[in-house]
């Protein structure tokens, strides 16, 4: 990730997100194939439709063609992070407690490094996920990726 570009637009969109209601949850700036992107995820309480996403995308619009920070031609997307919502900051884990994630981990615990399973707690420190064969302590500072999981 392109972490100037990331700056600049979340410096962009901070202000509007939060007077609006809205979270801002990541943005991407990638590569594919011969196209470059710029998504942007947010979200909100209840969840965020269409029209929430056809504004934000506006506003953001305005503010890069105003200041001009992207040197190459790019698609701006807009969306929700999807039900399997990535966890990407401590708060983010914190309001996932309760719910079913999917976690992953630089070096294995517990001779693994995939979990699954309902978030029982997390502390800043450490998050304890219950897997359908054993409670696993994890120190958040191997966490590699966290994100929500839909249970089938």
């Amino acid at each position: 990730m392109n972490s100037p570009i990331k700056s600049v637009v979340e410096d962009m969109l901070l202000d509007y997100l939060n007077e609006q209601g809205f979270e801002l949850v990541d943005i991407e700036y990638v590569k594919e194939g011969s196209n470059w992107f710029l998504r942007v995820f947010v979200d909100k309480e209840g969840g965020i439709d269409i029209d929430d996403c056809g504004r934000i995308s506006e506003f953001l619009s305005s503010k890069l063609d105003e200041n001009d920070p992207i040197p190459t031609a790019y698609f701006l997307e807009v969306s929700s992070p999807g039900a399997e919502r990535p966890l990407k900051k401590p708060e983010d884990i914190k309001k996932a407690v309760g719910k079913h994630v999917f976690v992953t981990t630089y070096e294995p615990i517990d001779n693994s490094k995939e979990f699954e399973g309902e978030l029982l707690s997390f502390d800043g420190e450490e998050l304890v996920v219950q897997t359908p064969k054993k409670r696993s302590a994890i120190p958040y500072s191997k966490v590699a990726s966290a994100r929500l999981a839909i249970v089938f």
